[in-house]
């Protein structure tokens, strides 16, 4: 890695207690450029050394992809480059061949953010099965929407993981949704609807009125995260069983969070299956992880400049 730029956007969405693609889309063609500078400024590099352009066109928010992909046509256009077209999710496992000294294929893939949760077999950088993934809410998106429940800001998945470092996790007994189902889907909306009534109570709605004390804020949160947690890790576990693999890759803006990782590492010793979470910092979302191109380039896959985003494709290529 030569150079990395982030541009965070916390701080825009903070007062909606969640993400609005409008303002996302304008903070992307107002932050673009700057970034690219100075990730090319901190590598130290002229266009004129740039091999390719890589781009992520799917999966996500139309708006800021559409921002990306405009960018990158016209950079390769105008630096006469050749385009790579990347999956999202598909960069966000890769993220753990970034940081291994060793090929960690064949492997489980799990991909854990705001707005996905999908399991993969795979059986090389780009040669993904999708098992399953999310028929309604993200684990992400219902680590936020409790935050707000709580009023304990945005992001809410850190806020929520460091009140429920302080609490109880068997206080609440929360669902733990399709966790027998002999599938890989993955279902969180119950999850979130039981954390609301505990909160508030059948029937009522405004969680403003609602008087909660610390103690019982940090028992809801750990027995929320540890419902999310339970589930994730036995899905895992059983693709790694299914397919007979020996290797399990994490990544994604919730593989950051120390008790998915605390519980992945015990499951992985238990189980004698190996495991590779993305460091931190490459789990929020990033352009390191885009480092997938380069497995294209050496195919020779590259994109035309008709490419196109694809917002909601979740198991394409």
């Amino acid at each position: 890695m030569l150079g990395s730029a982030v541009a965070t956007q916390e701080k825009l969405h903070e007062r909606f207690t969640g993400v609005v693609p409008e303002i996302a889309s304008r903070a992307h063609v107002e932050r673009i450029l700057p970034v690219i500078d100075s990730a090319l400024t901190q590598a130290a590099i002229k266009p004129q050394d740039i091999t390719a352009i890589a781009v992520a066109h799917t999966p996500g928010l139309a708006g800021s992809l559409l921002v990306g992909l405009v960018a990158a046509k016209t950079l390769a256009a105008a630096w006469q480059k050749p385009l790579i077209a990347i999956n999202h999710l598909h960069a966000h496992l890769y993220a753990c061949q970034f940081v291994s000294s060793e090929s960690v294929y064949p492997c489980i893939g799990l991909v854990v953010s705001g707005g996905h949760t999908s399991l993969y077999h795979c059986t090389s950088a780009l040669d993904l099965e999708y098992l399953g993934g999310t028929i309604d809410d993200a684990a992400g998106e219902a680590f936020d929407k409790v935050a707000a429940m709580l009023r304990l800001g945005f992001p809410g998945g850190p806020a929520v993981s460091r009140l429920a470092s302080k609490g109880n996790p068997k206080a609440f007994a929360f669902p733990r949704s399709m966790i027998h189902d002999d599938n890989f889907n993955f279902s969180f909306s119950g999850l979130k609807t039981a954390v609301r009534y505990a909160i508030v109570g059948p029937g009522k709605q405004d969680f403003d009125q609602v008087k909660m004390d610390d103690v019982s804020k940090a028992n809801v949160c750990a027995s929320f995260e540890a419902a999310v947690v339970d589930v994730l890790v036995s899905k895992a576990i059983r693709a790694v069983r299914r397919y007979h693999v020996s290797q399990l890759c994490v990544g994604g803006g919730v593989a950051a969070n120390l008790e998915l990782r605390r519980s992945l590492e015990q499951a992985a010793k238990r189980e004698r299956f190996g495991l590779v979470i993305a460091p931190p910092e490459l789990c929020t979302d990033n352009a390191v992880m885009g480092a997938i191109a380069w497995e294209k380039f050496h195919r020779g896959e590259f994109a035309t400049l008709e490419l196109d985003i694809q917002p909601g494709l979740q198991r394409g290529f």
